[in-house]
């Protein structure tokens, strides 16, 4: 019973406790630490802190171990002589003989009392010849090569590199700017064949089409026999691209990263809300590129999302309110556009006004958008519905970024209900005021010209020039989703936050201030709104999913308040390729 109680209660020393955790103990440049079996090696460097350069690796591809720049120094304790017991130090650990060779981390895993050098003569030695071996036939053209600023070969060189090169006889060539889709460009030369882009393509967009061709020195990349890189996702390959080998036409030549400023934000293109990073300089947006969460979109975005920003700045932008004088429009000030309407809404009867909002809209002004028809006394507000064919990866059938939130806000299973209503309810005269948030109902809502020119007022908020504009009696510039800070719920349930990237051309107001301004006119009440935490505020007090959230709670990778039972196809996908050792990420 002694013995059993001693065994019991003896302590354990933080070794032995790994086991039944389900982990391994692991020594890392001569420090121990304990990681899940079967975590790589380069994932188990990195989550120390250490990071093991490396090109053909990517967490979410599966790991060829072509391009040999991840190679650390490995060791096992040495087995001991039969019937003899293996040494252990004060700690438990088993003393470790380090193999006299490199071994790749991307592709190895670690295992029970493994040893790692991330560094040593050995280690050095080898990234130094991996080095010397990618830049014999590799072009001189830093200076002109549009990835600078983000060249991994470039950082790695001078980290790991000689000083000189020893090779003297003419660089292979090979063909430089060729045309192999719609959105991106192929430079052969710069290439180092990490094949990143051909497992991206073949993994995880579905579509196979890039290939090795040739052999050798020679051996380059390229579009299988009448194909094109046009997959809309094809834009992804530049993003993972550790060289200047895949560039998007769109970014190409325009700006030097290294004068861009990133803004992390989400895409409002559907209801997935992929995470993003908008890169800007001054008050342009340059590009736009994906922002990993895992629970999203993992580490990928579509082209026709990540490239549909041109309008933000384009010639169509409203930039003052307009009244409209007899049949043209005219420019007025905020004060007397506010007026206006205040003046007209309240001379038409509350059960004769309606609200058409916007999916696209943020929790906060569709908060705002409810509290203004509560105000104005009518029960007509609906939203525009917009569905298309979804791609079983990441856009969803779903177009609007926030139908979800939308059900929460509004209270009500479908915020689209009551669009048919409206839209009869102008066609035969039961409605005669008319107030538009962000929608065009002419091109989206199935209205005519002739429906809107039975209103007795027309009010439209809008950031772009548009058919229902020209009908309108008030048209009031608004905000893009990269000018707006607020936040969004995504068909899966998650609360996401909108951060502004770029300022409101001219008079553009943001949209959140504009309904706070309609309410205030129509109430003449003193202002006590004054920044969107206030909204949001509110917003968390009357709504119960939002209870006890901030805006700055909601953090850049958003937090999950509803359940909605919603899976993404592509994290579905990844999930299996993890679950089944093909990937680590």
């Amino acid at each position: 019973m002694s013995d059993t109680h001693s065994a019991i209660t003896e302590p354990q020393q933080p070794k032995d406790l790994a086991a039944a955790k389900g982990m391994v103990n692991v020594q890392i440049d001569g420090v121990w630490h304990q990681f899940p079996k079967g975590t790589r090696m380069i994932e188990a460097c990195r989550s120390t802190g250490t990071i093991v350069p490396h090109y053909c690796y990517h967490p979410k591809l599966s790991s060829p171990g072509n391009c040999r720049m991840c190679l650390v120094q490995m060791g096992m304790p040495p087995r001991p002589a039969p019937g003899q017991e293996p040494q252990r130090d004060d700690a438990g650990y088993e003393p470790i003989g380090w193999i006299p060779r490199p071994v790749i981390a991307c592709a190895n895993t670690v295992s029970e009392n493994m040893g790692i050098r991330t560094s040593g003569e050995l280690v050095e030695k080898c990234r130094e010849g991996v080095m010397e071996f990618l830049l014999i036939n590799h072009p001189l053209d830093c200076p002109i090569c549009d990835q600078a600023g983000e060249c991994r070969l470039q950082e790695h060189s001078v980290e790991h590199g000689r000083g000189v090169s020893r090779f003297v006889d003419m660089k292979v060539k090979k063909p430089k700017n060729v045309d192999i889709g719609p959105r991106i460009r192929l430079d052969d030369e710069r290439c180092i064949m990490c094949s990143r882009c051909i497992r991206f393509m073949d993994e995880v967009a579905s579509d196979p089409v890039l290939g090795f061709t040739q052999r050798g020195t020679h051996t380059t990349l390229t579009v299988h026999p009448g194909r094109l890189l046009d997959s809309n996702y094809s834009l992804n390959t530049a993003d993972i691209c550790p060289v200047g080998a895949l560039t998007s036409n769109d970014f190409r030549f325009q700006m030097r990263v290294w004068f861009l400023k990133e803004t992390p934000t989400i895409d409002v293109n559907c209801g997935t809300g992929t995470n993003i990073t908008v890169w800007t300089r001054g008050n342009t947006i340059h590009r736009i590129t994906p922002r990993q969460n895992d629970s999203v979109n993992s580490a990928w975005m579509p082209d026709s999302h990540r490239l549909n920003f041109h309008y933000i700045d384009g010639e169509a932008r409203f930039t003052e309110p307009l009244a409209k004088e007899g049949a043209q429009h005219s420019a007025t000030s905020w004060p007397e556009a506010l007026k206006t309407a205040a003046a007209k809404l309240k001379s038409i009867s509350p059960n004769q006004i309606a609200i058409v909002a916007s999916g696209r809209m943020t929790n906060e002004e569709l908060f705002l958008t409810r509290a203004l028809a509560s105000e104005i006394g009518t029960s007509h507000l609906s939203l525009v519905p917009r569905f298309a064919e979804p791609d079983a990866l990441l856009i969803a059938a779903d177009r609007n970024p926030n139908t979800t939130g939308a059900k929460l806000v509004l209270e009500t299973e479908d915020p689209y209900a009551k669009l048919d209503s409206i839209r009869n309810g102008v066609r035969n005269g039961e409605i005669k005021a008319l107030l538009v948030l962000g929608e065009d109902l002419i091109t989206d809502a199935g209205f005519h010209f002739s429906d809107l020119a039975k209103l007795d007022f027309l009010l439209q908020s809008q950031i772009l020039a548009n058919p229902t504009a020209l009908a309108a009696h008030l048209v009031l510039p608004a905000a893009a989703f990269a000018e707006k800070r607020g936040s969004m719920v995504n068909l899966s349930g998650r609360l996401q936050r909108l951060n502004r990237a770029i300022e409101m051309p001219g008079q553009a107001h943001d949209d959140w201030e504009i309904l706070r301004d309609l309410i205030l006119a129509i109430t003449e009440e003193k202002n006590d709104v004054h920044h969107i935490e206030d909204v949001f505020k509110s917003l968390a007090e009357a709504v119960p999913a939002f209870n006890g959230l901030t805006l700055s709670k909601i953090g850049h990778q958003g937090t999950p308040i509803l359940d909605t039972s919603y899976k993404i196809p592509l994290l579905e996908n990844e999930r299996a390729r993890k679950a089944s050792g093909q990937i680590n990420g």
